[in-house]
Parts: structure tokens; C-alpha cells; sequence
């Protein structure tokens, strides 16, 4: 059976700690432990003399000595059995030096077994548990599964950073795959639109000519039903014409555009007099590279929008401001009856009219489809005084592959 990654850090931590300590420890042991071998040999040497001295002291007759010969005898004698006694007593020392001291080196060398399994266990911990953790961690990404909430996670800093940078790659991950799928429907949905907007222009034409023909001769009761033709004609064209821009996306090269006189003058123009309107316009705002037109018509579906939502007491409010120096942000403020909640997570989808009369709920898809072709984000959150607010971000210069 394969050992875990955990395991096998621990094994080689603790191999790391103690391989080197009993090396260290036996070569101590070889350079500090007493000669028993050389005290053996010495006890086995003096041994034989130690008897013959005996029976030489037996066998001499100290009566036929001088007195100095026995008093040199003597001496010899006790000499001899000091020397005797101090070999036993140095060998009884180094038998028991010698376990002692083995008995401290055995602890020592348990303690260090000891010391090396807590601390590698430690280390493995601290380095596994991290790395089994982002392993998860990717078979979450993968899964398109969300991350675990942020906690007290343990490990060296660079496990901190390293977390956080896939934390960052997974949001990235999933705001690209989100993009993607996005892009797709959008994708699919202009092809449809185009296809839908070409076979409707067809009849249309013909069907405007024989209105117009049979209203020059219908009797005054028809007339109602003629009325009603080119009523429903008109708004077939309108939403024909509608589905073209949806299926279009901005020609042509780019160039600069003056945001705060583009928001200026689509006030001044469209919005009636009779309305209460405050345009900011922050000079400092910087020009983006963008394609007028579609963003004229981008930002008249807002302004429209705002106003047959109505101004309400605080009246429209539409501000034009820098983001740093690479973006700028549009806001078109009402403070009317807003968004319903259940239609704010859909309301730049295609159809989704928010109960307005008459519309074709084309209007807002077609306002995110300009914004993002320029690079740009387009949200909408409530007023606080109620009502609803559109934001249009775009960055000064769209980014390749926006």
C-alpha cells in the first residue's frame, strides 16, 4: 500500500533528524568511552604477578633478612598490593561508567526519536494539510463548484498567498466561463435575430403598400380596422428593425468619444422640457475609443427608459465621471416605481420587458450587447430613494480579446 504524501514527509523528516544524531552520538561513543579492552589486559597481566609476589613473600625467611632487606621487602610488598587494588578498583569503575553511561546515551537517543517524530509530524502537518487542501481546492474548480468561505487557515505565508492567488484564479475561472457561455447565447440569439429580422422585412413592405392602398378608397368603417394594420405594421418594423441591432454588432474603425458631450446633448434633445433633469458632467472624464452611434442609441435606451418610468419627486438625475484615468463611468438615475425583484437578476435578457406597455424587451439586451462590445460592464441597482439606477462602465481603451 502506497504511503500517504503526509507520511512520507514524515518519514523523511524524521530520518533527517535522527540518522545524523546517532551518527554524532556513536562517533561520541567511540571517542569518549573508556579502554576496557586495555584495562582487561592489564588486570589479566598483573594477575600472575600478584600470585607469584604471594608465594614469594611465603617462601622467603625474613628472620635470616637484615632489617633493611625486610623493611625493602615489605615495601615491595604493599606496593604490590596497591597496585593490585587500584587495577580491580578502575575496572569496577569502568564496568559501571560504562552503563551508566549507555543508559544516557539510550535516553538521549529516545529523546531525540522523540523530539524528531513531534517535530516532523508537526512539519508534515503544516506542509500537507495545505497542499491536500488546494488539491481539493482544484477538484472543486474543476467540478465548477464554489470554494470553501474564508477561515483560519494554518501554514507558512507563502501557503497564504498561494491561496489566495487560486481563490483569484477560480474567480477568474468562473467570471470567464460565465463570459463564455454569455457570449454563446448572445451569439446564437443574433444569428436567430438576423435570420427572424430578414424573413419578417419581407412581407412587411407589401403589406404597408396594400394598407396604404386600401385606405385611399375604404369606406369610413374600415377605416378602424386599416388603423389597426398599420398600427401592428409599424411595431412589426420597429421590433424587425430592433432584432437587425441585435444581430449587429459596431462597424467601422473607432475613435474617440466625448462622453460628457454625448450625454449632454442626448439630454437636450430628447429629454422634454416639462421634465425636471440634472446632468453632471465631470470635465475631467477622459475620451474613450469607442463608435458613437451605437453608444448614442445605448444610452437613449436608458434615458428613454428612465423617463417612461417616471421622474418621480427627485426628478432623473444622468452624471458622467472619470474612473482613474483608464475608464469612465454613466449613471441615469430615476426615482420611480424601479425594477421588480424578480426580474433584476434577468433584466438585460432578451423579451424581459419589466411590465411596460408596448415594449419589445429588446432594449436593455441591446444596451449590454453595445456595452460590452466596447469592453464595458452595464449593472443596475435600486435607487435608495426608490426608483432605479443604471451604471454603464467603460474602460478608455477596450482591451484586446474584451
Amino acid at each position: 500500500m502506497a504511503l500517504t504524501f503526509r507520511r512520507r514527509i514524515l518519514l523523511s523528516l524524521v530520518a533527517l533528524g535522527t540518522v545524523p544524531t546517532a551518527v554524532a552520538l556513536i562517533g561520541w561513543v567511540l571517542a569518549v568511552s573508556p579502554p576496557v579492552g586495555p584495562l582487561a589486559s592489564t588486570r589479566a597481566a598483573v594477575e600472575p604477578l600478584r600470585e607469584t609476589g604471594r608465594t614469594l613473600l611465603e617462601t622467603i625467611d625474613s628472620t635470616r633478612l637484615t632489617r633493611v632487606e625486610r623493611r625493602a621487602l615489605a615495601e615491595h610488598g604493599r606496593a604490590l598490593n596497591e597496585a593490585i587494588s587500584r587495577v580491580t578498583r578502575q575496572e569496577t569503575y569502568s564496568t559501571v561508567y560504562a552503563g551508566v553511561y549507555a543508559a544516557i546515551i539510550l535516553g538521549l537517543g529516545a529523546l531525540v526519536l522523540y523530539a524528531s517524530v513531534r517535530v516532523g509530524g508537526y512539519l508534515s502537518r503544516q506542509l500537507s494539510r495545505p497542499i491536500d487542501e488546494l488539491i481539493g481546492w482544484t477538484g472543486r474548480i474543476q467540478r465548477d463548484e464554489p470554494l470553501p468561505p474564508d477561515a483560519h487557515e494554518g501554514g507558512a505565508p507563502e501557503f497564504a498567498a498561494l491561496r489566495g492567488a487560486v481563490r483569484e484564479m477560480a474567480s477568474g475561472l468562473a467570471e470567464a466561463r460565465t463570459r463564455q457561455l454569455e457570449a454563446e447565447r448572445l451569439r446564437a440569439f443574433r444569428e436567430v435575430a438576423r435570420r427572424v429580422a430578414h424573413e419578417m422585412k419581407n412581407p412587411l413592405t407589401p403589406i404597408r403598400f396594400a394598407v396604404s392602398a386600401l385606405s385611399r378608397s375604404a369606406r369610413p368603417e374600415q377605416m378602424e380596422s386599416l388603423e389597426v394594420l398599420a398600427t401592428e405594421s409599424n411595431r412589426l418594423e420597429q421590433l424587425a428593425r430592433e432584432f437587425t441591432e441585435m444581430g449587429r454588432l459596431p462597424e467601422g474603425p473607432a475613435a474617440e468619444v466625448d462622453l460628457g458631450e454625448l450625454v449632454s446633448e442626448l439630454v437636450r434633445t430628447t429629454v422634454p422640457a416639462t421634465l425636471p433633469v440634472q446632468v453632471e458632467a465631470d470635465p475631467e472624464t477622459p475620451r474613450i475609443t469607442g463608435h458613437y452611434e451605437p453608444l448614442r442609441r445605448a444610452f437613449s435606451n436608458l434615458l428613454r427608459n428612465a423617463i417612461e418610468a417616471g421622474p418621480g419627486p427627485g426628478g432623473l438625475q444622468v452624471s458622467c465621471r472619470p474612473l482613474g484615468q483608464n475608464g469612465a463611468e454613466v449613471r441615469f438615475v430615476d426615482h420611480g416605481p424601479g425594477v421588480p425583484a424578480e426580474l433584476r437578476d434577468s433584466i438585460f435578457d432578451p423579451y424581459v420587458t419589466g411590465g411596460k406597455d408596448g415594449g419589445t424587451g429588446l432594449g436593455l439586451a441591446l444596451v449590454r450587447q453595445t456595452v460590452e462590445a466596447h469592453g464595458g460592464r452595464v449593472r443596475h441597482e435600486p435607487t435608495p430613494d426608490g426608483g432605479a439606477t443604471f451604471v454603464v462602465t467603460l474602460p478608455r481603451v477596450r482591451r484586446p480579446g474584451a
